[in-house]
């Protein structure tokens, strides 16, 4: 009897099976013997750029779109519309196309955050599910074809096939990375605001230092500039709190009403302890600003879209930084300077008016309510669709991501009590440990490299290097932007240890150069363009890699607590570097960057010896790590050119193939107990 249970098991599936109700399969499973490799086609393809990507893409599967011949005309283009689906270890089923799966996959393993940089993991993982799918169809397809006509398919039309696939199913996940909606553009204008008016605050005190109330002391104005920094820990802290308690929208009007009070009580303040406070104010709301726009963006994108939303979000504080500069050679002066701090509270007035078009986070609602109709309708805003099947499936895709992402023991029945503690955990890890202790240290070399001295006092550094300091200043910030770009492009090409050994060595010789410069032995030409190389090799490196570090290589649940504490150390030792190089400068005169460059001499051997290279991002290294979480499982109907040319049953059909198989079961059951 259990013979013949477990050959109605069999034809129960069989009749859902895209080969046809006379076929017996139990589905395929992944295994390293069997999916041992990405193809070699793929591999070119991901080398190339994503440009060339792009272009290629329609090129290579344009034939195949129109003969429908990938399987290399074995003959199994007529096939039923079979919904894919999966079966799971427990016997529990879910049903997913294989382009869904994917996108299951990248939701999983992508954090909800706009990173820039994200975009070759979020490449890579597509590459990996790509030929994971791929050979899996393979693989079904080969059984097919060994029970129908008695002969496998040889190597070539293995190859063949795998290749074809492969590259179907990476264009269909790689269309979310050119897809972008009307709300999603204005939620990505408004968060970059407040990136543009942090990078505004960053270097607005350099130009009129002379002009706001003159006569005041180096550490009255040293503890103006300083103050940005004391609000920053406390502005990122509190933005967590206020995110979870009203959500992420709320928490970022609060923050531009904050930029509004600050830029107010700076450009009205009747003495410089008032513009103190101002400019601790806008601390506060720069430091929310940077725990709460990455967020808000990783949660309203789809994971291929992150890295993307983070390079722009990069981009609007460089040129904030830029902006602040030229704006100098107007206002700076006398009766202008006000004008100046003014500028922060009318940008935020701005940008404050096209809040009616910010969209609450899916996924904050969807975890205070799974069943959220408003998170529904918001989904289906943010990526155009057209049918509650595909919100749906959306949903089910920030539910499990979220699940998987958290800290919480979820087969914890003791209510909550027993939570681990992922700050604790991380450190009792030990493979986890190293990259937290590397974590921390490349913030800490970040800011004690003396990146922000040039932008915080530029004007001071140059006065008697240039004849117009705000020439030098302004100089500087537009190779930031310039720089910005570069590192965009090696961030996709280079390993990230390579990076940081690169930033500390290049910066560590443009220090050198400095103080010998100033010192006479060189022009003060070359003093600044030892300065211009200076910030072009921090923006390669140590600027944007101690962030994603955390975003790269830590797991989902530990991307969170990892952030938390590097955001509260960068800003501490940001104040540091903010408070005392005045100080630093008056005392050592033309050795003023000898500590910045001791410190980066100490990173580039820390790099070198303890920084662990970038692990588990390559495709392969990707598709190894799949293949083991998902060995328990059984795909069915892995049918990706069905997927691509025809339109999947609807639900309602599914769940009647789903009952229809349970009512078999059951049956099944009975007539052994009979």
């Amino acid at each position: 009897k259990d013979d013949d249970k477990g050959s109605l098991r069999r034809r129960s599936f069989g009749s859902f099976s895209r080969f046809g109700p006379d076929v017996e399969t139990s589905g395929v499973k992944p295994s390293g013997d069997s999916i041992s490799n990405i193809p070699l086609v793929l591999e070119d393809w991901h080398r190339r750029s994503m440009s060339a990507q792009a272009d290629e893409a329609g090129k290579t599967l344009s034939p195949h779109h129109k003969k429908g011949q990938s399987t290399g005309q074995l003959g199994l283009t007529q096939r039923n519309r079979a919904r894919s689906f999966v079966q799971n270890i427990d016997g529990t089923m879910v049903s997913m196309t294989p382009v869904e799966m994917g996108r299951h996959e990248l939701y999983e393993e992508v954090p909800f955050l706009a990173m820039s940089g994200l975009q070759r993991k979020e490449h890579s993982l597509s590459v990996a599910f790509s030929s994971y799918a791929a050979q899996l169809d393979t693989l079904e397809t080969d059984e097919y074809m060994a029970a129908t006509t008695g002969k496998h398919l040889n190597p070539e039309e293995k190859e063949r096939r795998l290749s074809q696939m492969s590259l179907l199913l990476l264009d269909e996940l790689e269309v979310d990375a050119i897809t972008v909606t009307t709300p999603l553009i204005f939620a990505v204008l408004i968060a970059s605001m407040l990136m543009f008016n942090m990078g505004y605050n960053i270097s607005v005190m350099n130009a009129p230092e002379p002009f706001v109330f003159p006569g005041h002391s180096t550490s009255a104005w040293s503890m103006a500039v300083a103050a940005f920094c004391v609000g920053g820990p406390l502005g990122a802290v509190l933005a967590g709190q206020l995110a979870d308690q009203r959500g992420r929208r709320g928490a970022l009007m609060i923050t531009t009403w904050l930029f509004i009070l600050g830029g107010l009580v700076q450009a009205l303040a009747p003495s410089l302890n008032i513009v103190i406070v101002g400019r601790a104010i806008i601390g506060v709301a720069s430091g929310a600003s940077t725990v709460l726009v990455p967020i808000y963006l990783g949660e309203l994108a789809p994971p291929n879209l992150r890295g993307v939303l983070g390079t722009m979000t990069q981009f609007a504080l460089v040129i904030g930084i830029l902006v602040a500069d030229l704006v100098g050679f107007v206002l700076a002066n006398p009766t202008g300077w006000r004008y100046m701090f003014f500028l922060t509270s009318a940008m935020a007035i701005f940008q404050l008016l096209l809040t009616p078009f910010l969209l609450e986070s899916p996924r904050w609602l969807l975890g205070r309510n799974a069943n959220s109709n408003k998170a529904r309708f918001i989904i289906k805003k943010l990526r155009g669709f057209r049918y509650d099947e595909e919100v749906e499936t959306e949903v089910e895709h920030y539910l499990g991501a979220s699940k998987s992402q958290s800290c919480n023991d979820s087969n914890d029945n003791s209510g909550g009590s027993s939570a681990k503690n992922p700050m604790l955990e991380m450190f009792q890890d030990k493979k986890v440990r190293l990259l937290v202790i590397s974590t921390l240290v490349m913030q800490v070399a970040s800011q004690f490299s003396g990146i922000n001295a040039v932008f915080y006092y530029s004007g001071l550094f140059f006065d008697g290097v240039i004849e117009n300091p705000l020439v030098g200043t302004t100089l500087m910030g537009a190779i930031n932007v310039l720089a910005t770009y570069v590192a965009l492009l090696l961030m996709d090409k280079c390993g990230r240890r390579t990076l940081i050994m690169w930033s500390s060595a290049g910066m560590f010789v443009s220090c050198i150069v400095i103080v010998v410069s100033l010192n006479g032995y060189f022009s003060d030409m070359v003093a600044l363009g030892a300065v211009a190389s200076y910030v072009c090799f921090f923006e390669i490196g140590l600027g944007p890699i101690p962030w994603l570090i955390v975003a790269e290589m830590f797991e989902g649940k530990y991307v969170a607590p990892a952030m938390s504490i590097s955001c509260q150390l960068n800003w501490a030792c940001n104040f540091f570097v903010g408070l005392f190089f005045p100080y630093i400068n008056k005392s050592l005169g033309a050795y003023s960057f000898g500590p910045f460059a001791i410190v980066l001499l100490l990173t580039f051997m820390f790099a070198w010896i303890y920084l662990p290279e970038t692990q588990g991002t390559t495709p392969a290294e990707l598709q190894a790590e799949m293949v083991k979480k998902n060995a328990g499982r059984s795909y069915h109907n892995m049918d990706i050119e069905g997927m691509a040319s025809h339109a999947p049953p609807s639900q309602d059909e599914w769940e009647q193939a789903l009952a229809m198989l349970v009512q078999l079961g059951d049956d099944s059951d009975e007539e052994a107990g009979v």
